[in-house]
């Protein structure tokens, strides 16, 4: 859902350690009176999306969650703004209108009983992690779905991330603010025809990993990976709400609308 934006007296600024990022960070530091990220009320972030995505996780982890303005120092920048050295910044994040993303909450069970908690923006994946195939029963809204689902892995993607790695494994896409979750199989051989499912975000969700001794499975949360996995639970956590700013005319929501007509 998107709402006009509104100007922030506190930004801070944070770049990735990449030669670009760091020059235009040294650029926009005299732009502006800038405050360390935890007396912030917006945070300007330069690099890719996935330094996006690690300043989102480390606000989540912290427990402050502030809305963040990218600038698209990176290769695809889906989740950032066009980068201007030129433009006033604090004037570009006062105009700039807000959306949310609510991220995923997983419990993820390795095979030695430990419960580990993850979040995920983009997707959860389970993954083979050797050359044996994996085995995953599929639970959705508290039945048994798929009872043995053999496969390269198999993900479940929020709307923000349904264009990442869920759309290069044939997904769907999912507009913002649909309430949705695209749960897809990745390399399925058996059932050979079943392409996936789009599931309401409100249904909680159970992966579980068949025979895992001799077809261990990994899990990754965006870019955290955990091996050896029995059993993950995941449903969509509305507390743990992100914003992301984003220039008018050039929102989340548009991108994830066009990225469905390009056809080169």
């Amino acid at each position: 859902m998107a709402s006009n934006g509104s100007g922030f007296a506190r930004l801070a600024l944070t770049a990735s350690e990449t030669e670009r990022a760091q020059e235009a960070y040294a650029a926009l530091l005299p732009q502006h009176d800038w405050v360390p990220l935890d007396e912030a009320e917006a945070v300007v972030v330069l690099g890719g999306d996935g330094f996006m995505l690690q300043v989102l996780h480390a606000m989540l982890d912290a427990g402050r969650v502030i809305p963040a303005y990218g600038m698209n120092l990176g290769t695809v920048g889906f989740l950032m703004n066009r980068y201007d050295k030129r433009s006033a910044i604090a004037a570009r994040v006062a105009r700039a209108r807000r959306w949310t993303v609510s991220p995923l909450k997983v419990e993820a069970i390795t095979q030695d009983g430990k419960c580990h908690a993850l979040m995920a923006i983009n997707e959860i994946s389970l993954l083979r992690e050797t050359r044996q195939t994996a085995k995953i029963e599929v639970t959705v809204g508290e039945r048994v779905r798929i009872r043995e689902l053999v496969c390269d892995g198999v993900l479940v993607a929020t709307p923000a991330g349904s264009t990442a790695y869920n759309l290069s494994a044939n997904g769907p896409i999912l507009p913002l603010g649909c309430g949705m979750l695209a749960l897809t199989p990745i390399s399925p051989f058996r059932p050979r025809r079943w392409r996936g499912a789009i599931l309401p975000d409100r249904m909680k969700i159970i992966l579980k990993v068949l025979d895992p001794a001799k077809r261990p499975v990994a899990a990754v949360a965006d870019q955290k990976e955990l091996r050896d996995i029995a059993e993950v639970r995941l449903q969509i956590a509305h507390d743990a709400d992100l914003t992301l700013l984003f220039d008018p005319g050039q929102s989340l929501e548009e991108r994830i609308v066009a990225e469905q007509f390009i056809t080169a």
